[in-house]
């Protein structure tokens, strides 16, 4: 696979999950076992991807200490007969490069790609989201998908994923607009940022793993900041669509569902859903999540 890089946006300041952001990244929060961004890598890195570059921003220095190998917590495992704890840091060991670089103002997902140009250049490269996990513990090969349908046609400059949401949830969203019928994979016409109900033309939502030609930074220069003052990274997507380059969509399957951790409502469900999904503590957990639902019927 030519396209070996990846650029991860892991500089929001996520204020939709205070206190538990206050002094830790969003992306650190702990879903079953690993912090969310663990699991963006271990998918990355199994569908090729072997340069990571980490758009970070103020207070998220603990996420560069993550991936770094732990020399002296290893030699405490050995020297303490904690061996079998050692698959537990089996990541540090994964074959990919990290490199980062900083978004000094919070101007929004669209700016902090390109806060990557200058390391990027003129190359091809994937983005994804660092707070968003795609398939349970990560087991999806939607962007190596995604990478092949990229490389299979030169004329494309975009490949972007989706998933279908409740039609009264679109205007949380990106939301493409379909040239012609729609498949598993279909041709793009546009995406739309969070139109209403009334306006979006689809049920597909822009699902957080995305494949550029390097053109995406220039329709990023001269995209124009949104009512916020951001610069919304679908807006740049939709420019280069309607000045005529050619884009694709990919429907997630089912079974690679999209769990985007932006609120509490939605990390509590995906923690859940991992926690409950371990080999060796689900099924005591959904033993006892049945007999808290009993009790609680009970008193009812």
């Amino acid at each position: 696979m030519a396209i070996d890089l990846a650029v991860v946006p892991v500089a929001g300041i996520g204020t939709r999950l205070l206190p538990a952001t206050k002094s830790q990244p969003k992306e650190m929060l702990p879903v079953g076992r690993k912090p969310i961004v663990q699991y963006v890598v271990e998918e990355l890195a199994q569908s090729g991807i072997k340069r990571l570059l980490f758009i970070t921003g103020a207070s998220k220095t603990s996420i560069e200490n993550h991936f770094d190998i732990n020399a002296e917590l290893i030699q405490y495992l050995r020297e303490t007969g904690r061996e079998e704890q050692l698959a537990a840091l089996d990541f540090e060991r994964q074959d990919v490069q990290y490199f980062y670089t900083r978004q000094r103002r919070p101007l929004g997902l669209g700016h902090a790609v390109l806060c990557a140009r200058p390391l990027i250049m003129r190359q091809d490269f994937v983005v994804a989201l660092g707070d968003s996990i795609i398939g349970l513990h990560a087991q999806s090969r939607v962007v190596e998908q995604m990478v092949e349908l990229f490389e299979n046609d030169r004329d494309v400059k975009v490949v972007v994923a989706f998933e279908e949401v409740p039609r009264e949830h679109v205007a949380r969203y990106g939301i493409a607009r379909p040239k012609g019928a729609v498949d598993d994979v279909f041709e793009l016409e546009d995406v739309i940022e969070k139109p209403t109900v009334e306006e979006a033309p689809s049920n597909l939502a822009v699902a957080a793993r995305y494949v550029f030609a390097p053109e995406i930074f220039d329709a990023l220069e001269r995209t124009a900041p949104d009512r916020r003052g951001e610069i919304q990274l679908t807006d740049a997507i939709s420019l280069l669509l309607r000045e005529g380059a050619r884009g694709l969509g990919v429907r997630l399957p089912p079974s690679e569902r999209r769990y985007d951790i932006g609120n509490f409502a939605s990390y509590f469900e995906a923690f859940v859903e991992f926690a409950l999904a371990d080999p060796d503590y689900g099924p005591g957990l959904r033993q006892h999540i049945e007999r808290l639902l009993s009790e609680g019927t009970t008193q009812c």
